[in-house]
């Protein structure tokens, strides 16, 4: 950087009267996010339509093991998350130099090689979530569908049919959202999307409470699904695959540096993110255990890989529509807060590596009456098009991505929610090495690594089923 630069960068950071008014201390538009906008969108991002598999996932752990595992990934999914935010600003909390993104926090506290790993794993991952998110809504745009056509005949007719169309449709959608700029200017979305992940989980848990006072009693057992039920062989695999649900019903790490890079400060972005950690978390968790438990509590064995589409439900069949257009809703808007920090990290590269190319760099003004004119970025119109063809094409093609996804998901959860976050704060910090402290995090660390392998050869062991029966873009339900 040179003296000069150091000069010009402390002055930046430290006199207030060098930013015009409306900018940051970095020069850039003034932040708006608040903790609520924050927590949007992490319930946005968290609360995906991973909240339906619960019960399946619980069923399988039993009535002891369920609720203690979904309270200890909420327990270290908040821990590691207050970890991750410390480390937005390097060396001081309120004047330090910002992290816009995952990578860069990584870059300057870890630096070399592992700033590479930790972006292949992120970027992987977030469009691993872009083909997970496609493949659900068209599974709940069927649902719709069927429980329609389910109702019309008296359930004579099975009411097959193809998911392809549905895809195709939700595909169109995600065009049109991803030409919003960028995060900041996400928050409606967020908050419409956190709406609707509260209205079908409420509906879930409704049924499910409604489904349990139908039987009379609780169904369920203090182990999980009994051996009789499924062999021995198939108990053990579906146990590590309950562990990956659960673990990946919460992680969102892999955007969380990228949604405090919207907050407004004071106070310290990492104290405001904190807040909005433990309120979100919370709040999730909450919801988590109320709708794994409810509905093993109706299902018992039997519970549905899907609370709301797994058919479990067949009435009110209208209450279920507005449950499943709820998911919809919400994967749409969920799609977005993934993909904003994958076509931020593309097209800064691309104008970082071709500064001089009008396609990539120039804005054009497009005035709309009533608002403040759209900035339309051919580049940014093309890439981020092409990128959601290629997701729906990959969706339609491997339509069992769910255990993929849930492979994708395994192969992230320990590095990003775990790993570096811990390396990162020992480093930032100077945790000694050998000292309890330092001791304490690596266990953590390791510990968590053991259930993403457990996790990894659940999926995998998932996908070889899924590849004895599949035939691709002819996906029926």
């Amino acid at each position: 950087m040179g003296e000069k630069g150091a000069v010009k960068n402390h002055l930046h950071n430290n006199l207030v009267f060098d930013h015009p008014i409306g900018f940051d201390d970095d020069g850039r538009l003034k932040r708006t996010g608040t903790v609520w906008t924050a927590s949007a969108h992490i319930i946005t991002a968290v609360i995906g339509s991973g909240v339906l598999s619960l019960a399946w996932a619980t069923a399988q752990l039993g009535w002891i093991a369920g609720p203690a595992v979904i309270f200890l990934f909420s327990f270290v999914t908040y821990y590691t998350s207050t970890l991750l935010a410390a480390c937005y600003r390097c060396d001081d909390p309120v004047n330090g130099k910002r992290n816009y993104t995952y990578m860069e926090a990584v870059r300057a506290n870890l630096g070399g090689f592992e700033v590479k790993i930790c972006g292949w794993v992120q970027y992987l991952n977030l469009f691993g979530v872009a083909i997970g998110y496609t493949i659900a809504s068209s599974i709940s745009m069927m649902a719709i569908k069927r429980s329609n056509c389910f109702h019309a005949s008296r359930g004579k007719n099975p009411c097959h049919m193809n998911s392809n169309p549905y895809m195709i449709g939700f595909g169109i959608a995600e065009i049109i959202f991803s030409q919003i700029p960028d995060f900041d200017q996400l928050w409606w979305l967020s908050i419409v999307a956190a709406v609707m992940s509260f209205t079908y989980s409420t509906i879930g848990l409704g049924l499910g409470i409604a489904k349990v006072a139908e039987n009379g009693k609780i169904r369920g057992s203090l182990t999980g699904i009994s051996v009789g039920t499924v062999t021995q062989t198939q108990k053990i695999w579906r146990s590590f695959q309950a562990l990956g649900d659960m673990a990946f019903a919460y992680s969102y790490s892999l955007i969380l540096i990228e949604i405090q890079d919207t907050l407004k400060a004071p106070p310290s972005e990492s104290k405001t993110m904190s807040k909005a950690t433990l309120l979100s978390v919370g709040v999730t968790t909450l919801f988590y255990m109320l709708c794994g438990c409810m509905g093993y509590a109706a299902f018992g064995d039997l519970s549905p890989g899907n609370l709301l589409t797994g058919f479990g439900f067949y009435n009110p069949f209208w209450l279920l529509d507005i449950a499943n257009a709820a998911i919809v809703v919400h994967l749409v808007g969920a799609y977005q807060v993934y993909c904003q920090p994958l076509f931020a990290f593309i097209e800064k590269s691309a104008a970082k590596r071709f500064p001089d190319s009008e396609f990539i760099t120039k804005d054009i003004k497009i005035p709309i009456p009533g608002f403040r004119p759209y900035n339309l970025n051919l580049f940014r119109l093309v890439w981020r098009t092409i990128f959601v063809m290629l997701t729906t094409l990959i969706s339609m093609l491997l339509p069992f991505f769910n255990d993929i996804v849930g492979l994708l998901g395994a192969i992230g959860f320990w590095p990003l929610t775990v790993y570096f976050p811990v390396e990162m704060y020992i480093s930032q910090n100077k945790i000694a090495k050998w000292s309890t402290r330092w001791l304490c995090l690596q266990i953590l660390s390791i510990a968590c690594l053991i259930i993403t392998i457990a996790a990894a050869a659940g999926s995998i062991a998932g996908v070889i089923l899924d590849l004895k029966s599949y035939k691709p873009f002819s996906t029926a339900y």
